[in-house]
């Protein structure tokens, strides 16, 4: 082996993607020393997402004050990197749902401290902003990102910020963005395709993890209804239907609105920023990974989008996963050559979690091994 590439998502919960891909390159250069080595943590948009274009392609963490889902003041960040016209901004570094602890309540969180972050990387001069959608606290379809950036809010008592519990109230809504986006693209992060409302929608699918109740879920998904109404009568979009709408409490749809962002797989606008398909070339062998891979994951997350690619190139491609729940003949096909479970005896993830990186570490050196067999001359 000349070439290898490391190229995992992280498990969540037990391993991140930057630990991944430490362990790979010490247990490679072992077996095969000598071995180029190239490691690209990813993330799907969400907590760590900034940490992962960072390490791999080097820039800089700007950390400063914003609002958070509650209003409050609290230390955030995104980062840049080289180029210094590339931003990456996570919503979940000051919207996320680990920032509310017990308080979640989707019907009064608000995402305005991402608008902050945006606009405080198009005053530094950034000409493109990726922005990743995961882990939300919220429901306001990106109105307090919008409100942040100018956009303004009126209902019967004068202007406002609507959260999810407020969004039925907006009247009327006036684009006011600032000079400073002017001429800057803006990439969405987004690895769902649920619509902005209904059975499918932000409220009914995820709103309950963010502590809604029945009662609230309704009430979000009935503001998330009339909200689109507004957005296409006052700006001419219609929301009510674009695939990922729904993801981060309708947060897709916000970004469509009211920045005309495209929302695209995550896992594509990470391969473009890091030059995966350069990386590609001379590649004896690509090992991906992540912690479940199931029918979410052949929609075009880490494992199959890393596989789709490579497979172009003619590279193999072997998954490192915790567990797997899928037809892997689909997985094949997309590119895949080989799927490891890293699980030794079938325990439920509390039992086997604090486990993972060794198990991980156990697995990978069997694999290496395997392949070692292959090379050995005769």
């Amino acid at each position: 082996m000349k070439k290898i590439i490391v190229i995992p998502d992280s498990f969540k919960g037990t391993m991140s993607s930057a630990e991944n891909c430490d362990i790979c390159r010490a247990e490679i250069l072992k077996a095969f020393p000598g071995c180029e080595v190239v490691c690209i943590p990813v993330a799907d948009g969400g907590e760590g997402s900034v940490d992962c274009f960072l390490a791999a392609l080097g820039g800089k963490k700007i950390n400063l004050q914003v609002t958070g889902p509650y209003f409050e003041k609290l230390d955030a960040f995104y980062g840049i990197l080289p180029d210094e016209r590339t931003a990456i901004v996570e919503m979940a570094a000051c919207a996320g749902l680990p920032l509310v602890g017990e308080r979640k309540n989707p019907l009064l969180t608000t995402t305005y401290g991402v608008g902050e972050l945006i606009l405080d990387a198009a005053r530094r001069g950034c000409k493109k902003i990726i922005v990743g959608l995961g882990g939300s606290a919220t429901n306001d379809a990106g109105c307090g990102m919008a409100a942040a950036l100018g956009v303004k809010f009126e209902g019967t008592g004068g202007t406002f910020i609507p959260t999810g519990g407020t969004l039925k109230d907006v009247r009327r809504i006036i684009p006011d963005l600032p000079p400073e986006l002017c001429g800057v693209e803006i990439i969405t992060m987004c690895d769902i395709d649920n619509p902005l409302y209904g059975e499918n929608g932000a409220a009914y699918v995820f709103a309950p993890q963010k502590g809604a109740d029945a009662a609230a879920v309704r009430l979000l998904d009935e503001g998330l209804v009339h909200i689109s109404k507004i957005i296409k009568r006052d700006l001419g979009i219609d929301v009510s239907a674009i695939p990922g709408g729904g993801a981060a409490g309708g947060m897709g749809a916000g970004m469509a609105a009211f920045l005309g962002s495209l929302l695209l797989p995550g896992i594509e606008i990470v391969l473009d920023t890091v030059g995966f398909d350069k990386a590609l070339e001379g590649a004896d062998l690509v090992l991906t990974g992540e912690g479940r891979l199931d029918t979410q994951s052949l929609r075009g997350k880490v494992v199959i989008g890393v596989a789709r690619r490579a497979k172009r190139r003619g590279v193999p491609v072997v998954a490192i996963v915790g567990g797997y729940d899928t037809g892997l003949d689909a997985v094949y096909q997309e590119g895949v050559s080989a799927v490891f479970s890293i699980n030794r005896l079938p325990e439920p993830l509390e039992v086997s979690g604090p486990f993972t990186r060794e198990n991980f570490t156990l697995t990978l050196r069997n694999i290496l091994r395997l392949i070692g067999l292959k090379q050995m001359p005769e």
